[in-house]
């Protein structure tokens, strides 16, 4: 398994409920791929530097991940699928 950070941002309008919603989502994507979500990092709602469709903020979301390297591709598939994610970067963790 390899250490990955996920960072999502979604609407700056984006609902407590929203929000747990996708946390789990990325949880369910990740555990069906067989690996570990840490603990989920509320960063709060930042400007953008550039508008994304009508949003001038986001709401940042940090998950720590263990993954497979195969996991990681289906897990970047199904969040580019979700409406509610505006933006998201998974990188490998070093």
């Amino acid at each position: 398994m390899r250490n990955y950070e996920l960072t999502v941002v979604l609407d700056g309008k984006a609902t407590p409920a929203k929000k747990k919603s996708v946390t789990e989502l990325v949880e369910k994507v990740v555990t069906i791929g067989k690996g570990k979500v840490g603990k989920v990092e509320d960063w709060g709602t930042k400007d953008l530097a550039y508008k994304i469709g009508k949003s001038t903020t986001g709401v940042y979301l940090f998950f720590p991940l263990e993954l497979e390297t195969h996991s990681a591709k289906e897990v970047t598939a199904k969040l580019r699928a979700s409406e509610e994610i505006i933006r998201y970067l998974l990188i490998v963790k070093d």
